[in-house]
């Protein structure tokens, strides 16, 4: 056979929910619009082109003008248009209903919009479980790309991965190609003739290889330099030119059409995986800096080509574990997703359950339930969007159901961790309580704005965080891909690094030595003389007429001293108020203690003017994001008046109040930076109990909102530029 190959060009477009638009356009202008514009006119040339849903209905709205040329390409043959689940979950995340559900859904959504029902898939971040393969054919899909990543960990040699596969489960085959790890390395970093150089020595060895490159479309302009290389510099032109110059022995043809001219090179199954670097940043810290030490120590060596196809990484489910704030919204979604199921069977308003549907399945979005090169988890925007559709399509839930006007109360392992967590409700919010792990508040929502007050996250170690303390280092100038550039936004990002003890939620109890300060408690330095921060309280649900409360209780210590704290969280019909009551028995009379109660709220970003604290009499004290320390107050308000919300916290007893931000140093595709989290605000007291050794506390939270904003996200935090 004359030597020649195929090459599959396939790209994935994406933009999470949740993004902000000017990331949305600034992509389009560097990326989207560009790489279209220099394609069109290499008539030769096949793609095939994945678009995510988010992202395509945002240029159906903002840029139909693309889409129409897009149409028209289709129509020569020149672009297949690739499918996939509708807004980009992790498939393996999802029940087998959402699974079908999403994908049918971007299906049909494809065809009335564009004319096609897509054959291909694309899979998000190429995690695959073999049970998908049922599921993913029962959508109406033939084939997918993963890596040839996933063939190698099945034990197939990456010489031999020249073709696709077909893969099995309950009878249903599935085609998948591998997409190739060093394809992905060259295109677009490495000059043209290096690809083309390669793939003339697949063409003689395997003369009608199938070969896949399969990766984000963002590399080509919008990710850090790349627009400059990209299109300025010539290097796309310079690509299509070469692919071109070369037809007659290398085939750039869309998957579909490798499927009508080469045969499957035979049957694979393929464990649990993903690509390469994703199953590194799934593992725990520790574990994942072994494999990066293992790594470097072995590559140079002559056997490291040898072992190299049998080093493994992580699984990604596992960042459930990794991150709780992830296990949190998985758990969320969960439950909006078994209630939706039931009301479909119940046989429900067909209108109100698309809609229901449609916010769930955005609510699945994958961008903000794992970390890895890319800001996911630690860009508080991504995460507030996932909880916005939820919350929202909770509500509309409870509207079906009947329930929303009323006050509830119910117990269940919502959170999938064995032990039992409580949901109050009322018209205007739900608190989520996990008495197991110290009487917490874990999640607060709030309905009016679709907002959950503790979608906060925890400052934890990191294995990038080894290369910050290690301080910035010059590169060459070459472009390279975001795995490899190590980039500082702000100085002193090493002095800035800070690890929490426990998740950052609220109600919340500490014992600190009496001479702590706002500053030891901030950097962490104040030893826990308690025992009641994580520990399990017993709890009861009362329920009475227009009420719900919780009770909690724990007979615990501090310095070794017995103390029960008990405390009481109440939610009334149609109030926007949550009132907690701590009663704190056994304390030994005459000796002071120093007790302090932490919140936590998220969505509150620093520095901005409309972002404020102010005391009772509402004068304001400064930026979310500047520290205080308050002596004998009564309480603090919190106002976001872009959200339009404001928060009232009330003692009715005079009180010491911290308040300080919760920064985090996490990495993004753009470089190192620090991202504002949460605020902490910390009533706190030296208690001196009297002859019964009793002491109590009242503090109500108040959320005042004045109208629903057009958006829950905050246009100031920098956004992510592809996931």
């Amino acid at each position: 056979m004359t030597p020649n190959v195929h090459l599959c060009l396939v790209l994935h477009n994406h933009q999470p929910i949740g993004n902000f638009e000017n990331v949305f356009e600034q992509s389009y202008q560097d990326s989207y619009l560009p790489f279209l514009d220099v394609f069109e006119p290499y008539d030769a040339l096949q793609i095939s082109l994945h678009t995510s849903g988010p992202l395509m209905m945002w240029l159906a709205e903002r840029h139909p003008e693309y889409l129409d040329r897009v149409r028209l390409l289709v129509e020569a043959g020149r672009i297949e248009i690739v499918g996939g689940p509708q807004y980009e979950p992790i498939l393996t995340m999802l029940p087998g209903r959402d699974r079908i559900g999403q994908i049918r859904s971007y299906s049909q959504w494809l065809k009335r919009t564009l004319g096609v029902t897509p054959a291909g898939m694309w899979t998000p971040e190429r995690v695959w479980e073999s049970n998908l393969t049922s599921d993913v054919v029962d959508a109406g899909i033939r084939y997918t790309v993963l890596d040839d990543y996933h063939f190698q960990a099945a034990g197939m040699k990456a010489d031999d991965l020249t073709s696709y596969y077909l893969v099995e489960d309950q009878g249903r085959l599935l085609r998948i190609f591998p997409g190739s790890e060093r394809l992905r390395y060259t295109i677009p970093f490495c000059p043209v003739d290096e690809t083309i150089g390669y793939l003339r020595e697949i063409a003689e060895r395997t003369p009608g290889a199938v070969m896949t490159f399969g990766d984000d479309g963002e590399k080509f302009g919008t990710w850090p330099d790349t627009k400059q290389h990209v299109y300025d510099d010539g290097w796309l032109h310079s690509f299509f030119g070469a692919l071109t110059h070369n037809q007659d022995w290398l085939h750039t043809v869309s998957m579909a059409e490798a499927i009508r001219r080469v045969p499957a090179a035979g049957k694979a199954y393929l464990p649990d995986c993903s690509y390469r670097e994703m199953t590194q940043w799934a593992l725990p810290v520790e574990a994942q800096e072994t494999l990066e030490d293992m790594t470097h120590a072995l590559e140079h060596s002559s056997e490291w080509p040898r072992l190299k196809e049998f080093i493994r990484g992580g699984f990604w489910r596992n960042f459930k574990t990794k991150y709780d704030e992830t296990n949190e919204m998985y758990a969320r979604m969960m439950h909006v997703s078994v209630r939706l199921a039931a009301a479909e069977v119940a046989g429900s308003d067909a209108g109100s359950l698309a809609e229901i549907r449609d916010h769930l399945y955005r609510g699945q979005c994958n961008c903000p339930y794992w970390h890895g090169a890319f800001g996911g988890i630690y860009l508080p925007h991504l995460r507030n969007a996932i909880f916005e559709h939820l919350i929202q399509a909770d509500t509309l839930l409870q509207k079906l159901e009947g329930t929303l006007e009323t006050v509830t109360a119910s117990a269940e392992d919502f959170d999938f961790d064995g032990q039992q967590e409580i949901k109050m409700s009322n018209e205007h919010m739900i608190a989520w309580l996990d008495p197991a792990r110290g009487g917490r508040l874990y999640e607060w929502d709030l309905r009016a704005i679709n907002h959950n007050l503790l979608a906060t996250l925890q400052r934890r170690p990191e294995a990038y965080h080894r290369k910050v303390l290690a301080g910035p280092g010059m590169g060459d100038g070459d472009v390279a891909s975001i795995h490899d550039r190590i980039v500082f936004k702000q100085e002193g990002l090493d002095q800035r690094i800070q690890y929490d003890r426990f998740p950052r939620k609220s109600l919340v109890d500490h014992f600190f030595d009496n001479e702590a300060t706002l500053a030891s408690v901030m950097s962490g330095e104040s030893t826990e003389r308690g025992d009641f921060v994580d520990l399990p309280f017993e709890a009861k649900l009362r329920r009475g007429g227009e009420r719900v409360q919780t009770q909690m209780r724990r007979d615990g210590n501090a310095w070794g001293i017995p103390i029960t704290i008990t405390k009481a969280v109440t939610i009334n019909a149609a109030s926007d108020q949550l009132a907690v009551t701590y009663l704190l028995e056994n304390l030994p009379p005459g000796r002071p203690l120093h007790f302090a109660i932490e919140w936590n709220f998220a969505g509150l970003p620093s520095g901005a003017d409309d972002r404020y604290f102010s005391d009772v009499d509402g004068n304001r004290l400064g930026q979310l994001g500047e520290s205080l320390d308050l002596q004998e107050v009564r309480g603090l308000s919190l106002s976001d008046r872009w959200l339009k919300l404001d928060l009232d916290l009330r003692c009715n007893r005079e009180s010491g109040i911290w308040a300080f931000p919760i920064e985090t140093v996490s990495q993004s595709e753009a470089g190192f930076e620090l991202v504002h989290q949460s605020v902490c605000v910390m009533p706190h007291w030296i208690i001196t109990a009297g002859a019964d050794g009793k002491w109590s506390v009242q503090i109500d939270v108040t959320t005042r909102v004045e109208s629903t904003p057009s958006a829950v996200t905050h246009p100031e935090i920098a956004g992510v530029i592809s996931g």
